[in-house]
């Protein structure tokens, strides 16, 4: 039986339509996934659904009984008061008298008086009358079902745990029809894990908006996509989705291009000669009216992003090495301690913890940005860092988008090609009325893409990204995964979507609550794998820390003696030469000019290349060797 149908029914806002005709039908216990692009109305349709706004044509039919809740994409800023009262909040009157019988009962313990126990006892009336007894004691078992502390302020809360104090007061009204907006932004993967477990043991429908493919996996027993303003249903899982959407685009592409041939013999037909026009037919002449419409329309859809990295010189071989480090903000406090790690050219570092474990912070000590308490931290050479900001730091609010991409300037060079910003906009899907807005106008989706396109506008052979997945849709996170995986240099990279880890990543780090680094190789997957086995190699593995220290404490290492130490001071210098010699030669060998020299000038300049990898070779197993001396 359908709890929520949709009949041909319009929406939109601000003159513009999202979804047109659209037609639907939810069943009870279903766990749907709505997909789309950014910007295509998902957030509106949920908004429709939870009666917060009249659809612009059709119509709606609720279960006569039906009970919805419905949680934003945002945490509303206008909440206050203890965890327990933003909770009871969603009861409308019955938690409005549970929240102020739980505020005097506590009162009354510390200070009894008269007045007020005869308050509580009118409002004890008052609950029976209501059912608000009831309501006090489905909240309290709420908060033991998500592990949240009631009298915990709830602005003192992290994002993650505030998401989670509002997805209680969702649940609270026991709701038959679930409505979730990207429930798993700002949660850690721990977090995101037991969310899914929860979803997935709840009996009620479910409908949500994510682009965590891990999860919609998990969850969805059917999807929903919108699509140039047309809602479609999926009866199936996502991979099943996957493939059938493919096998639909394949079959659309065809008919579209059996559709524009069509439409180019109607164009030569209304453009013959005087005599064809005096005798056309009106009927033709309309359907051709009608094809060049749907041809306009097709090609107004918004395209893919599209963008390429700009090129650079390549860093050195070593980009960072950390040896000993340990930083905390406050002096009895440490965030991060006996951090041992080395950081080649084109490591893809993926960096994992809980909300709060130090995340942003180990980037900005590795960066040099925050000077360590206790160790060293040493870069490489010829180091270009381009750093994307989870919270946006680099976009002045009050700025035009086209104006953060270049500091100001209207005009800039893309791999020796001059282009206008709004232009280069457009290849990030903004429009050029969007590219003039101002940035405290733009959605979260599209700061990031903005943030994107800074950052592909600037030469780089480090990327560090601070999570830059939270509100791209699938379609855009699958490109920059494609990109992350082609970019030449070194990237270090925190987030929270698994799919999106095992895709890039080389190599992991996760901070444990100690402040403790551990590294693994591969990506997330392979992290869990490797977590739970005992006995391990050493070379895969045991944090690099460890390993350093068991060879320290191995008798058979001797201390470096002055001479060695001479020899470890002078290694970055003499690798930083060869290096340079070695992409010079790299450089000419690649010019054509080369291969009109004499034959043995060829082999000598090819023959130095190659001595010179191998003795960067021994340099490097040498550094590495008195490094674990010292």
């Amino acid at each position: 039986m359908a709890i929520l149908s949709l009949h041909d029914v319009s929406l939109g806002y601000g003159g513009s339509t999202l979804i047109e005709g659209a037609n639907l039908h939810i069943e009870a216990g279903e766990r749907i996934c709505l997909l789309g692009r950014n910007g295509t109305g998902k957030s509106t349709l949920l908004k429709l659904l939870n009666r917060q706004m009249e659809p612009q044509t059709g119509r709606m039919i609720y279960k006569s009984d039906l009970i919805s809740a419905y949680l934003a994409q945002q945490v509303p800023l206008d909440l206050e008061g203890s965890v327990f009262d933003v909770i009871l909040s969603g009861l409308g009157r019955q938690g409005r008298l549970a929240s102020e019988y739980h505020r005097l009962s506590q009162a009354i313990t510390e200070n009894p008086d008269n007045e007020s126990i005869a308050q509580l006892g009118r409002l004890e009336y008052q609950m029976q009358q209501t059912g608000a007894w009831e309501a006090e004691r489905w909240t309290e078992s709420v908060l033991a079902l998500l592990h949240l502390d009631g009298e915990a302020l709830f602005s003192a809360l992290s994002a993650g745990l505030k998401r989670r104090v509002l997805l209680a007061r969702a649940l609270v009204a026991r709701p038959e029809l679930l409505m979730l907006d990207e429930p798993t932004n700002h949660l850690d993967i721990d977090a995101i894990a037991w969310l899914e477990e929860f979803l997935a043991s709840w009996s009620g429908t479910l409908l949500l908006v994510t682009h965590d493919r891990q999860t919609i996996r998990r969850l969805s027993t059917r999807i929903l996509e919108i699509d140039r303003k047309k809602l479609t249903s999926w009866e199936c899982d996502y991979d099943t989705y996957l493939k059938r959407k493919e096998a639909t685009e394949q079959t659309q592409a065809k008919a579209e291009d059996q559709f524009d041939k069509k439409l180019a013999e109607e164009e030569i037909w209304i453009r013959r000669g005087i005599q064809g026009r005096r005798t056309r037919n009106e009927g033709r002449v309309r359907r051709l009216r009608q094809m060049r419409e749907v041809r306009r329309q097709r090609l107004a859809v918004s395209g893919t992003m599209k963008t390429q990295w700009q090129q650079t010189q390549s860093s050195g071989t070593l980009v960072i090495e950390a040896k000993g480090v340990a930083f905390g903000y406050q002096p009895d406090t440490c965030v991060i301690r006996e951090l041992n790690t080395t950081i080649l050219r084109g490591d893809k570092i993926g960096i994992i913890g809980p909300n709060g474990s130090g995340k942003t912070t180990l980037l900005r000590v590795l960066l040099g940005e925050l000077a360590p308490r206790e160790g060293i931290i040493r870069h490489g050479t010829r180091l270009q860092i381009a750093y994307f900001d989870q919270l946006h730091r680099q976009l002045d609010e009050e700025a035009a988008a086209m104006h953060c991409v270049n500091d100001g300037y209207e005009m800039l060079e893309i791999n020796g090609k001059k282009r206008h910003v709004v232009g280069y906009l457009q290849d990030f899907l903004f429009t050029a009325d969007q590219a003039k807005q101002k940035v405290g106008r733009l959605s979260g989706g599209q700061r990031n893409r903005l943030l994107l396109a800074r950052l592909f506008a600037k030469p780089s052979n480090v990327l560090v990204m601070d999570e830059p997945t939270n509100d791209l849709d699938i379609e855009t996170l699958e490109l920059l995964e494609e990109l992350l995986i082609d970019y030449p240099g070194t990237v270090l990279l925190v987030s929270h979507d698994r799919d999106f880890l095992n895709h890039v990543v080389t190599g992991t780090m996760t901070i444990k609550s100690d402040g403790i680094v551990h590294e693994y190789a591969g990506g997330y997957d392979d992290y869990l794998v490797q977590a739970k086995t005992d006995a391990v190699p050493e070379t895969d593995v045991i944090p690099r820390e460890k390993a350093r220290q068991k060879r320290q404490r191995s008798p058979s290492v001797p201390k470096l003696t002055y001479r060695q130490k001479q020899e470890l001071a002078s290694l970055p210098e003499q690798i930083e030469a060869m290096e340079t010699e070695l992409d010079e030669l790299h450089a000419w060998m690649a010019e054509p000019t080369f291969y009109r020299q004499d034959g043995s000038r060829i082999a000598q300049t090819a023959s130095r290349a190659q001595a010179l990898e191998r003795q960067l070779a021994d340099l490097y197993d040498r550094w590495e060797e008195l490094a674990q001396m010292e």
